[in-house]
């Protein structure tokens, strides 16, 4: 086991997708400052936060719930990332390695969910 959510690499890549996302978003409209911008940073810190909070927690099941959460955001932001594409917003270098790196990490979210097998409930003794 793990002593750390630190040493996953899911955990890893997206802390990598986080910063890229940022670095993405300063090239973003002035006026999209509360708009896709903020929408779009706060999906993608969600990801890496949430398998943390989920690392640290007592069962598994719980660990599962905030897996699916990350799922979740890590789907919010690729659909923010195609709407930010439409509308040419954001080089188009880091759109793409953004996109690739969120497919990427959304299967590795989906794997580790996968792995995880909830608890069996306890019987009486």
């Amino acid at each position: 086991m793990l002593r750390s959510f630190r040493e996953l690499t899911v955990w890893q890549k997206s802390m990598q997708l986080a910063s890229g996302i940022y670095r993405l978003t300063q090239g973003f409209p002035r006026e999209e400052i509360y708009g896709l911008t903020s929408q779009r940073r706060r999906a993608a810190v969600s990801i890496p936060s949430n398998i943390a909070e989920g690392h640290g927690r007592s069962g598994v099941g719980e660990y599962r719930h905030f897996l699916w959460i990350a799922r979740g955001s890590n789907f919010e932001l690729q659909t923010q990332l195609e709407i930010a594409g439409d509308l040419k917003m954001g080089a188009p270098k880091l759109l793409k390695e953004s996109e690739a790196l969120s497919q990427e990490i959304g299967k590795m979210i989906y794997a580790l969910i996968s792995k995880l097998k909830p608890s069996p409930p306890a019987h009486p003794a």
